[in-house]
This record gives C-alpha cells, structure tokens and sequence, in this order.
C-alpha cells in the first residue's frame, strides 16, 4: 500500500498548489507563444534569410576564388602583369567587340 501520510501544513499545501499553477501558467504561455502563427512564420523567415546567407556567403567564397585564379593568370608574384597572356586576350576581346559592332551596325542599315 502506498503511504499516503503528508506532514506538511495547509498553507505549505496552498503554496506549493500556488508556486506549480504560476509554473503551469508560464509554461502555458510558452506553448502559446510557440504556436501563434506570426512566431511560426517569423521562425520560418528566419530559417531562409539564414539558409540564403549561407548561399550567398559559398557563393562569395566560389567568385573569390575564380578572381584570384584568373588573377594570378594574369599577374606575376610582384604585380606586374604578364605580357603574354593579356596580350592575345586583349586582342581576341577587340575582335569580338568589332564584330559585335559590326554586326549591330548593318541590322540598322
């Protein structure tokens, strides 16, 4: 059988019957504030706004490095730029820009 003997007073009772409803009632709060629909949709918006972050910051991370590849392509270890590799593309770059020129130049004709 289970001792059902409690030694506490009445108003030791009334105290702890007073300290669990506050318990229960912030608890309750909680709950409620969890699942109102502006806190599931702000958690939401959070979880994208931090999802695009992380995109964009690889990304950022990706475009860095592909500059500093094609720069060191072009660049020599003091910063002068190397003559034959900006050259032939300098070139190959003003002859696509004349035929793009060229070729706009005779639809408006």
């Amino acid at each position: 059988m289970a001792d059902t003997s409690d030694t506490r007073t009445p108003a030791q009772i009334e105290a702890d019957i007073k300290r669990r409803r506050e318990v229960l009632a912030e608890t309750l709060d909680e709950i409620g504030v969890r699942v109102h629909p502006k806190t599931i949709v702000g958690d939401a918006k959070a979880k994208v706004v931090a999802n695009v972050d992380h995109t964009v910051g690889r990304a950022y991370v990706q475009v860095n490095r592909m500059v500093s590849d094609v720069r060191a392509r072009f660049v020599d270890d003091e910063g002068a730029p190397r003559l034959e590799r900006v050259v032939p593309v300098a070139l190959v770059v003003v002859g696509v820009v004349g035929l793009l020129a060229l070729g706009a130049r005779r639809r408006r004709d």
